[in-house]
């Protein structure tokens, strides 16, 4: 007898869609750490503090109504007495009653025990989430870059997920199952202790059945989570990228590749399932010699007289009765594994440490920018950039132009900190960026890429997370500046109206006007323009090119140029080829 569950919920290999990042690239991607299981206890206890009244307050709830559920079986042996005795129909009134009361008292205990359970795991899971948003947020993006965009979404996406949904639903079952366990072997004994003992042929198939499932299901888990995130990632490399792929001809490649981590990905799942079908026929076997052994013990003693029938019925039933606990705790070992991996995942990343301060007192003293000897390279042995100078005065605007591969972004994001240069030095007013830590970098400069985000929300509360405490008048002229005040009034709420993902759609154009109001409104020294009108058409790149004049002004700018009306707009026109400055004027 199995316990009855949910599509989504059997086997944990196939419902978690979580990743330790793509498996065909982990030479090549140094993936986010992962805790290890001291570290990850020591989290949970950590979050444990302070709630202890909490979870014993819990505890005493579930063993209530565990113990009050258990008096079921030897009413019913009760009531086969009297039955067998010859006792009457009225003689049973009294024991229906009671089990009326005993299923009324077991079901409000039970459904309160589960919901103080449920209630102390989402108050623990939301602090960990809280740990983890916070410090997912404030990682370095080099080091989210170095990882790939699939590791850090899968834990967001799938891990959170999987735990949650564990917390919810499986810690409560699996408290409830331990308790009605240890609870009913009590009951057993309290029968006659032979009961107890008819019970133990059926403990070592129990644990050789575990010990021979744990083993093989958690690396086929392993695997699945990494082949999960690999082909996550290649769909956010092939759908993200579906211009380019079609440019250069790729699609085929790229659904080959699909398909090879598509069928990856199946292929540990289908192991997933053959496990678990030999887990539970396993147990199945336990729950047959369980049940015999108890059967043939209430027929011998019944037959020498040590209990009556209505005892050995009701030790029938307790055993009966442990068929679904058990089988429920041991099969949530397989979510707990599941489970525990993607917490140890998130963990991992909660417990990373906090971002370097500076290292020094020092502030810029304008906004002027200077690269000395700046080197970079992605990978050992193919340098990116190769002893670039380069000075940017204070107010002055720069175009960089150059060949796609030229270098140009790169620099871009050195100077932004989103890189740390392998060799050479960039200085903001005079202050070297490592004096002044990413935070001080952070506070300097600000860089818009063709890539903008339309967060989910009020338009208005999306431009506030540049500055929060903008007042209605500020917003309203930092979209004029940008020359998006007319479009946002026109819009069904004006400034209220919900955008982002379930909200009203905006153009390419409009997303990246809203960029280059949060940069007016968030009002750096230095602003870097990364190609921020690519992605726009040639009267969205002409709207786009004004407007991001206007929000360059007082201020040093920095444009990655891709279009000659761009870079014309610019004080000077910086050319790179092959890592390195080859004119400038």
């Amino acid at each position: 007898m199995n316990p009855t569950t949910e599509p989504g919920a059997v086997p944990a290999a196939a419902a978690a869609a979580a990743a330790a990042g793509p498996a065909g690239d982990a030479g090549e991607r140094a993936i986010l750490p992962v805790a290890t299981g001291a570290q990850t206890l020591a989290a949970v206890g950590q979050l444990l503090r302070g709630r202890r009244l909490q979870a014993l307050t819990a505890a005493a709830v579930l063993i209530l109504g565990t113990g009050i559920g258990l008096l079921t079986a030897p009413l019913l042996g009760r009531m086969v007495d009297l039955v067998a005795g010859h006792r009457g129909t009225a003689s049973l009134t009294l024991p229906m009653i009671l089990l009326v009361a005993v299923a009324v008292g077991r079901g409000v205990a039970t459904a309160i025990g589960g919901s103080l359970v449920a209630r102390l795991g989402e108050t623990v899971l939301a602090g960990l989430r809280e740990r983890f948003v916070e410090r997912a947020l404030n990682l370095p993006l080099e080091r989210v870059e170095r990882a790939g965009s699939g590791d850090l979404t899968s834990r967001v996406t799938g891990d959170v997920t999987l735990v949650t949904r564990v917390v919810r639903h499986g810690l409560p079952e699996f408290t409830t199952a331990l308790l009605t366990i240890a609870l009913t072997l009590l009951g057993l004994a309290v029968l006659d202790w032979r009961f107890l003992l008819a019970v133990l042929p059926a403990v070592p198939v129990h644990v050789l059945t575990v010990r021979w499932y744990i083993p093989r299901a958690v690396p086929v888990y392993a695997a699945h989570r990494v082949a999960s995130g690999a082909l996550q990632h290649q769909l956010l490399d092939s759908v993200g990228g579906v211009r380019t792929v079609r440019a250069f001809r790729l699609t085929g490649r790229h659904t080959r590749l699909l398909e090879e981590r598509s069928r990856e990905a199946v292929d540990l799942a289908l192991r997933g399932i053959r496990l678990v079908s030999g887990f539970f026929s396993r147990l199945n076997l336990a729950e047959f010699i369980g049940l015999a052994a108890i059967l043939v013990t209430g027929f011998l003693l019944v037959g020498d007289g040590s209990v009556s029938i209505g005892t050995a019925t009701a030790a029938a039933l307790y055993f009966h009765s442990l068929f679904n606990p058990v089988n429920a705790a041991l099969f949530l070992i397989d979510d707990a594994q599941s489970a525990g991996a993607g917490l140890a995942r998130l963990v991992g990343v909660s417990a990373l440490p906090a971002e370097p301060g500076p290292t020094g007192a020092a502030e810029p003293a304008d906004a002027s920018v200077r690269v000395r000897a700046l080197s970079h390279a992605y990978t050992p042995g193919h340098p990116v950039l190769s002893e670039v100078d380069l000075e940017v005065r204070a107010g002055e605007r720069v175009a960089l132009v150059g060949a796609s591969g030229a270098g140009k972004t790169t620099l871009a994001k050195l100077i932004a900190g989103v890189h740390r240069p392998a060799g050479g030095s960039v200085e903001l007013g005079g202050a070297d960026t490592r004096a002044l830590g990413p935070a001080g970098v952070r506070r300097t400069v600000t860089l818009i890429s063709q890539e903008v985000h339309v967060f989910a929300g009020p338009l208005a509360e999306d431009l506030r997370l540049a500055r929060p405490g903008a007042s209605d008048a500020e917003i309203a002229a930092a979209l004029a500046r940008v020359d998006a005040l007319a479009w946002v009034e026109a819009l069904p709420e004006g400034a209220a109206t919900v955008v982002g993902e379930g909200g009203h759609r905006l153009t390419v154009t409009q997303a990246q006007q809203l960029a280059l109001a949060r940069l007016v409104l968030a009002d750096p020294p230095v602003a870097i323009l990364d190609e921020a009108t690519a992605d726009a058409g040639s009267a969205g790149a002409r709207t786009l090119e004004a407007a991001a004049l206007r929000a360059l002004e007082g201020r040093t700018g920095l444009l990655v140029a891709h279009r000659l009306p761009q870079a014309a707009t610019a004080d000077r026109i910086v050319v790179l080829d092959r890592g390195r400055v080859v004119e400038t004027g």
